[in-house]
């Protein structure tokens, strides 16, 4: 037996075909779909990029315990089990964050690895650019900002060696992949990863993909294919949103196109009979829904954590059909295990896939997923429940390590002066690990508070549920989840849920309006807030000196002298800042208001 991942990274299910796309181009999906089973609840777990691969690896969940990180040293890795049994794995591969400090021990665990260079802002090589933009900024080399100057024009700079569709990483890792298929088709015991980066930003492809979208021609605006992790700004029209979303499906088809080619390879030597195909992502995107762009700052809403998944089982043969029960990450490494006939570490979490594909036997009731320090979530499949912590407990967050790195840095001395050795994890086979205090969010999951949506009435996720009783089972649901992942117990203080009894109704009710008067500051005297001013304030008062937030207090009276007892909105803070503030400086500070106001 044998088995193929063709795994992407951003690829989003509502821009193919297979789950009810109908304007962008994947005919190879439409194939795949035909020639597979398709998954209709297939959930992420931890996010983003290498969280997602983490669990790949070892099969459990992961963002409750760290954030962005390597393999630890106590994980299992699938590849590696694999590797251990006389199967050969092999990783194919243009993702450029397995070769920086927070990827480093992930390719390492197959047999062989190949790497191809150049995507988005990869270190890949020397330019002579590169070299006189470092110069220029020499003094500016510990602002936070130059980080992401340097990074933008590196891209630039590997654009311009990507000249024709040869050039491109992407065709270059499948190139090496179906070079891998046609040398071993006709032998047995292997895996094999072919894993791009695409299509993940910037939304770069060559022109005969951008021509398959002829309003790309036609649009005049902003020609951006990098958008940020940003709200989307008022002056950002639908035309400039379409213009993105049409640069992400060219990449899509793009990626379409190379898919065709493993299928074709499979087609040609019959890889049907004896091996199994796998498609999968990490993660989606958000490319104006919601109003919002990327991902990471906001709640993960359905375009982020609902995501395509394709399996094709060569004992079973299933074709053409769909799986409503629910899946998610973890549940690919036991897969493969199972399909080898290798034994399932018993720290894995996830569960076998072929009784859902063989005979449509569900394999799980939930899925739990989330970013680190942010909300943690979880789904039945009709149900999505967003917990988001405390005011005041959202930093009551650690990450538990023995590999002490960030994505592109090792954790700082002051931090890591903080740390402490923790007991054992569960999973951590005996090992003391480091507890270190972990990151913020760049926006404090507070701002958007708790959330529930019913995603089978409401996929769009913009009528959010108000039910105490059905918040209450969500929320048990959530701490059984969090109990067999084996969360720390400073997950369950900074959300506020009780781990030795169940959650009534009432105990809901009581929670909102707790949390209520502890978000809502009192430098007005006894007046209600708005959501959005308490999440200005509550940012500044993290952000600003206290005479400087005591100033700000003193002009809010000043403005509202006479309507005192009026609910205190955005607009009440944005006039002070105009008051306070000279014109060339408001700007920035009024953007940064927008973003961290957003409650959705």
């Amino acid at each position: 037996m044998k088995a193929i991942m063709v795994m992407y990274d951003t690829l989003c299910r509502n821009f193919l075909g297979p789950y009810g796309n109908d304007w962008v181009k994947t005919p190879s999906f439409n194939r795949l779909a035909e020639n597979s089973v398709t998954f209709e609840r297939n959930y992420v777990c931890s996010l983003p990029c290498m969280p997602a691969r983490r669990d790949l690896h070892n099969s459990r969940v992961n963002f409750l315990q760290r954030d962005w990180g390597p393999l630890e040293p106590f994980d299992d890795s699938m590849p590696e089990e694999l590797k251990k049994h006389g199967i050969y794995t092999a990783l194919v591969s243009d993702h450029y964050h397995y070769w920086e400090d927070g990827g480093c021990t992930y390719h390492s665990r197959y047999n062989s690895w190949i790497c191809h260079r150049g995507q988005e802002g990869d270190f890949c090589r020397a330019d002579r650019s590169m070299v006189k933009l470092t110069a220029e900024y020499k003094d500016r080399m510990k602002d936070p900002q130059t980080a992401g100057i340097l990074r933008k024009a590196q891209d630039q700079a590997n654009r311009s060696r990507q000249v024709t569709e040869s050039d491109m990483p992407q065709a270059r890792t499948f190139a090496d992949g179906l070079a891998f298929l046609e040398e071993n088709a006709d032998t047995d015991n292997w895996f094999l990863q072919i894993e791009t980066f695409d299509p993940h930003e910037p939304f770069f492809t060559q022109p005969d993909w951008q021509s398959l979208y002829p309003e790309l021609a036609e649009y005049t605006g902003n020609k951006t294919d990098w958008p940020g992790y940003d709200p989307v700004r008022p002056q950002e029209t639908q035309e400039d949103i379409a213009y993105v979303r049409r640069l992400y499906a060219a990449l899509t088809s793009m990626c379409d196109f190379y898919l065709g080619k493993v299928l074709d390879c499979m087609d040609k030597h019959d890889l049907w009979k004896d091996t199994m195909l796998i498609v999968n992502t990490d993660h989606g995107f958000l490319l104006g829904e919601h109003d919002w762009w990327g991902k990471t700052v906001m709640p993960a809403y359905e375009e982020i954590s609902h995501t395509p998944l394709f399996i094709y089982d060569p004992v079973s043969r299933c074709h053409g059909q769909r799986r409503s029960g629910l899946t998610c990450p973890l549940d690919l490494p036991v897969t493969l295990l199972d399909f080898f006939g290798v034994p399932v570490p018993d720290d894995m979490q996830g569960h076998s896939l072929l009784p859902l594909i063989r005979e449509n036997k569900p394999v799980r009731d939930s899925v739990l997923f989330g970013f680190h320090a942010s909300h943690v979530a979880v789904t039945d499949g009709q149900y999505t429940y967003f917990r988001a912590p405390l005011a005041g407990q959202s930093a009551n967050c650690f990450d538990y390590t023995l590999m002490p790195t960030h994505m592109r840095e090792f954790f700082s001395i002051e931090d890591l002066r903080k740390a402490e050795f923790a007991d054992p994890l569960p999973n951590s086979k005996g090992c003391r690990v480091l507890k270190v205090p972990a990151k913020g969010c760049y926006i404090n999951p507070v701002n958007f508070g708790t959330k529930l949506y019913d995603v089978e009435k409401d996929p769009r996720q913009t009528c959010p549920v108000d039910d105490a009783y059905l918040e209450a089972r969500m929320t048990n649901l959530l701490v059984r989840e969090m109990k067999k992942a084996d969360a720390p117990l400073e997950q369950y203080i900074r959300l506020g849920l009780p781990q030795d009894r169940e959650i009534t109704s009432e105990d809901i009710l009581s929670c909102r309006i707790e949390e209520e008067a502890a978000d809502t500051p009192d430098c007005l005297g006894q007046v209600k807030w708005t959501k959005e001013a308490r999440n200005i304030w509550r940012a500044w008062a993290q952000m600003m000196p206290p005479e400087a937030l005591e100033a700000a207090s003193g002009t809010m009276l000043q403005l509202r002298a006479g309507h005192a007892e009026k609910e205190v909105t955005a607009d009440d803070i944005v006039a002070a800042v105009k008051v306070m503030l000279p014109p060339e400086q408001q700007q920035q500070i009024l953007y940064f208001m927008m973003t961290v106001a957003r409650a959705d």
